[in-house]
């Protein structure tokens, strides 16, 4: 996957796309699977299936994904 580059949005199931904005909003997969009223295993399976769809192997380009796909941005910490 290249960063920045977002997959074809229709790629990824309506529950795919609803754990991907879980992800954006920092939730945790405990409580994603509390909300979505699944297990914590299934939050995980939807994540490794989406991430086999849009050919990422790192968390952290499924976090910039969903960031995107939500119409957010990810901004670095700055120092104090």
């Amino acid at each position: 996957m290249i960063i920045g580059v977002a997959p074809d949005p229709g790629v990824l199931s309506n529950r795919e796309v609803e754990v991907m904005r879980h992800l954006a909003a920092g939730l945790t997969y405990a409580a994603t699977a509390r909300q979505m009223r699944i297990s914590p295993h299934t939050v995980d399976a939807y994540l490794r299936r989406i991430k086999k769809k849009v050919g990422t192997r790192s968390r952290t380009d499924l976090l910039l994904l969903a960031v995107s796909l939500s119409g957010g941005s990810v901004s670095s910490p700055t120092a104090v």
